[in-house]
């Protein structure tokens, strides 16, 4: 079965378990982690998209945006048994198509270190010359 790409609006709590271990196998949560911010996350992205098996989620990513030039893709992760079947390419695409029909035309990310070559092949250009801040915690 081909996994579905679909917008996700509201997840329910299915869902959102699914999500939240697919957050634990990128690393980016803990086991320990509640992970309640899931939900106001998806409800604050511009889109957010699953890639969904059946009713498992197997894939995840989102966008931020003003909704009319700049955007910022976030949280792209596809489940290990899913990988390199083409999904992460198929959320980027779905997400760039949503933003796209919005007028955004200023579609970047910040991927993790070893992401280049699959963001390269998606048309992403690094951008020699800037440099990413981050605001440290307290």
């Amino acid at each position: 079965m081909t996994p579905e790409i679909r917008q996700i609006v509201s997840p329910d709590a299915e869902q959102l378990l699914q999500l939240r271990e697919l957050y634990i196998v990128a690393n980016w949560i803990s086991a320990d982690d509640q992970a309640e911010f899931l939900a106001p996350a998806i409800k604050g992205s511009t889109v957010a998209a699953g890639a969904f098996a059946g009713k498992k989620l197997v894939g995840f990513a989102r966008a931020l945006s003003d909704g009319c030039s700049d955007a910022y893709i976030q949280d792209v992760v596809v489940s290990p048994e899913f990988r390199g079947q083409g999904l992460g390419s198929r959320l980027i695409r779905f997400l760039e198509s949503e933003l796209r029909a919005r007028g955004v035309d200023w579609i970047a990310l910040v991927g993790e270190p070893g992401t280049e070559k699959f963001y390269l092949r998606l048309g992403l250009r690094e951008q020699p010359g800037y440099t990413l801040w981050k605001l440290e915690n307290g």
